[in-house]
């Protein structure tokens, strides 16, 4: 379990990392850029399971909010959420390269867009959310959804890292 939460991570990293810098100066329309890091946890979290989901979640969220201007742990615990209720559906589904990916990917943005409404019911001033109607939303739902098979496609490539090591 320990090697496959930390090689999510460190896809995870490299994903948060590309994200801040590189995407969010190729803005694709209104401010809208692909969030890599949940596509990645959301592969993670079904592959795996809800333990795996919720550490990657959980830790992905941490790299993000000190990566971004977020409340320290508002990240962290949306992406907690997304990786538990990804991860319960392990095995559920057969991990096909088109229709599964877009639909975890899709449900993941959704969610966390409706967590990011909720909280910011009682922190209005402390937590931007998205509007529903508005396109940045459907616009990040969109590329997310076009981006997961790819992505999906790419990490399938490294399950074999994830295997345990033999011990003796």
């Amino acid at each position: 379990m320990l090697n496959k939460t930390l090689l999510g991570l460190a896809f995870i990293l490299i994903a948060a990392l590309l994200q801040s810098t590189v995407l969010s100066h190729l803005v694709f329309y209104i401010h809208a850029v692909p969030d890599l890091t949940l596509i990645i946890l959301v592969f993670t979290a079904y592959i795996n399971g809800a333990m795996v989901g919720q550490l990657s979640g959980f830790s992905s969220g941490l790299i993000l909010d000190f990566l971004s201007a977020a409340p320290l742990g508002m990240n962290a615990f949306i992406r907690t959420l997304i990786g538990f209720l990804t991860g319960i559906f392990k095995g559920a589904f057969f991990l096909d390269s088109f229709f599964l990916p877009i639909s975890l990917s899709a449900g993941a943005t959704v969610l966390k867009a409706i967590s990011l409404y909720l909280l910011n019911l009682p922190f209005p001033d402390a937590v931007s959310h998205y509007l529903f109607f508005s396109p940045v939303f459907w616009v990040e739902l969109g590329l997310n959804s076009l981006l997961a098979p790819f992505v999906f496609g790419l990490l399938k490539l490294c399950k074999p890292l994830c295997r345990p090591l033999n011990a003796g």
